[in-house]
């Protein structure tokens, strides 16, 4: 199927070595099917990216030949080392938190809201990771939850691998309503 945009936002789908390579791919393919474009941006010197299952992946660009402002959310796949990866990166920690303190969509799943939680971002705000990184959210004032995804305001978070595609249908509605959301729920034939 080719790509129709439905919308002039843009998503940048920020890759690191070692990320769950799943996590990213489920969000990439649910924006593409409901037409919402979305860039893969390598966090690495090399646009290939090797995951922590050891599948390369293929970027559009490097983190070093993109403009984070020409993306409107910002998407922080999980994984380890792949979170540790993203924190570690000085540009993605700013963009990080120059966009959640402006009130821009910010999307992490698994480990990486725990990298939202330690950057004072999630302090008194709803949020979910995977159960072995909630208690990083706790220490630094969440608000935590068991759902699959939370939204609160502009960020979203997820659990991991499984939830992956319930966050992708999150990022859809916050775009193009509950409509579109529910029919690209209905064709990856997800069950709630």
């Amino acid at each position: 199927m080719a790509f129709e945009a439905k919308t002039d936002k843009r998503v940048a789908a920020l890759i690191a070595p070692g990320l769950e390579e799943v996590e990213a791919l489920a969000v990439v393919d649910v924006l593409y099917r409901a037409g919402i474009p979305c860039d893969m941006i390598a966090v690495a010197e090399e646009r290939t990216v090797v995951s922590s299952h050891e599948i390369v992946l293929t970027c559009a660009k490097t983190l070093a030949e993109t403009d984070l402002d020409d993306y409107d959310l910002l998407f922080l796949p999980g994984g380890i080392p792949g979170a540790p990866n993203l924190k570690a990166s000085r540009v993605v920690t700013e963009a990080v938190t120059e966009r959640v303190r402006a009130g821009r969509p910010v999307a992490a799943i698994c480990a990486a809201p725990s990298i939202l939680a330690e950057l004072g971002l999630l302090e008194g705000r709803r949020a979910t990771s995977n159960p072995g990184f909630m208690h990083v959210l706790e220490e630094h004032g969440a608000i935590t939850s068991q759902d699959s995804v939370v939204v609160d305001g502009a960020i979203l978070t997820s659990r991991g691998m499984a939830t992956a595609a319930e966050l992708g249908i999150e990022i859809v509605r916050h775009y193009l309503g509950d409509a579109a959301a529910e029919a690209v729920a209905g064709a990856v034939v997800l069950q709630r």
